[in-house]
């Protein structure tokens, strides 16, 4: 069984101290490969430094809604020239986040519209973040995604999952189905075609049931890779082979 973690944050200055334990406690699970999305123009060097010369770790450059105040013009552009020369998996992570206002609302659109025409531009699937605007992302993505990506953590409807699946969007699903009150998620999980979902942590962050209160790995994935098995009545290890093959062919890894 290989397993990998379509979205961990390994640059994390958290993991500074330990972040080959963290690596090497996931291969001991078969975690042996991940994605790692930076979230700001001050964070792309570092995923560019912790994914050389360690096998199994693809970067991917964005810009991160919830770090809208430290985004500007000029990185749309530098943007675009990391693309070209680093050659990532994907544009990301990007998006829109409403959780907190809508004061920023023009600035959050314009960002992400030109980070999916950028992608377009490089043949490049999009890692999208979204909070309280799953609907705008969903129109945006239909119109202007064309080499697809994934809507990283899924918290949607059913209906909303649908759409984004015709769309030719995966779905990232995060240690959040390991709680109870994830009763909605869950039924996304069950229903949803074989080939729409991923498996990710969100390390260090959103641990699940299993390790409240520590600091997420991507070893810890086997855990809600279980709760995910059981929603769908399939072996661990079928799941397993489906999960990497949809993140291959997403991100052409």
């Amino acid at each position: 069984m290989e397993l990998i973690d379509s979205h961990c944050h390994l640059d994390d200055d958290r993991f500074d101290s330990r972040r080959e334990d963290v690596i090497a406690q996931a291969t001991a699970v078969n975690v042996t490969r991940m994605v790692i999305p930076a979230t700001t123009a001050n964070r792309w060097e570092k995923v560019k430094q912790v994914c050389e010369g360690r096998d199994g770790l693809y970067p991917a450059y964005g810009l991160h809604p919830m770090f809208i105040e430290q985004h500007q013009a000029n990185h749309l552009r530098e943007l675009d020239e990391w693309l070209e020369r680093e050659q990532p998996v994907a544009v990301g992570e990007c998006g829109i986040d409403f959780y907190a206002s809508r004061v920023d609302e023009k600035w959050q659109l314009q960002l992400f519209t030109e980070q999916l025409q950028l992608a377009n531009n490089h043949h490049l699937p999009v890692i999208v973040h979204v909070r309280k605007a799953m609907d705008e992302v969903i129109s945006l993505v239909r119109k202007q995604a064309r080499f697809g990506g994934v809507v990283h953590s899924f918290s949607g409807s059913q209906q909303q999952a649908q759409q984004l699946y015709d769309t030719g969007f995966k779905l990232g699903i995060a240690a959040t189905l390991s709680f109870e009150r994830a009763q909605k998620l869950r039924r996304v999980v069950a229903a949803m075609p074989k080939d729409a979902l991923l498996i990710e942590s969100d390390a260090p962050d959103q641990p699940g049931a299993e390790h409240r209160g520590e600091l997420n790995e991507p070893a810890f994935i086997v855990d809600h890779l279980q709760t995910m098995a059981e929603l769908r009545n399939c072996g661990v290890e079928d799941l397993a082979v489906t999960l990497t093959r949809n993140t291959e062919s997403l991100f052409n890894i």
